[in-house]
């Protein structure tokens, strides 16, 4: 029994897929995004009603703007294209979310945050985003295929790539 367990710990040990797991990542942060905004866009009436303005522009136009970060940058991420920018768009739109929910939220109840509330919601995407901003789209992507193709028609070798 003991030297089965150290056979798979010693087999799964050593591997890594890592160009999956960002691929995963991507899709999944993609997919919860873009559902955010596809339902504003579906109850946009609504949605305007409750919407706030942000940096004095009208609230119809906030509410576009943040229904194209959510649905187009989402498509650009699950591709992988651009991913490293079109990831800045809704990191720093969740950044003014969470301000807008915790200046609500602040005032009615200073002292009873909790894991429920919407507050973390916010939070947990700008985290998410943040680290597809360090480490990339990974191999499974637009991006790296493209670059791939500026390598070879620049007559450059592959081993660039993993010098970046």
């Amino acid at each position: 029994m003991m030297n089965s367990l150290k056979k798979i710990y010693i087999r799964t040990t050593g591997y890594s897929y890592t160009n999956m797991g960002r691929l995963f990542l991507r899709l999944f942060v993609g997919i919860m995004m873009m559902q955010f905004g596809i339902r504003q866009l579906y109850n946009f009436e609504a949605a305007k009603a409750m919407f706030p303005s942000l940096f004095g522009i009208d609230p119809d136009v906030t509410l576009m703007l943040m229904i194209a970060i959510e649905i187009i940058c989402s498509l650009f991420i699950m591709a992988g294209f651009m991913t490293r920018i079109m990831a800045l768009p809704p990191f720093f739109a969740m950044m003014v979310a969470e301000y807008y929910i915790l200046h609500d939220l602040v005032s009615e109840a200073p002292y009873m945050l909790s894991w429920s509330q919407q507050g973390y919601v916010p939070v947990m995407f700008m985290g998410i985003y943040f680290f597809i901003m360090l480490v990339g789209p990974g191999k499974i992507s637009v991006d790296y295929f493209l670059s791939l193709h500026f390598i070879h028609s620049n007559n450059h070798s592959e081993s660039e790539l993993e010098e970046v």
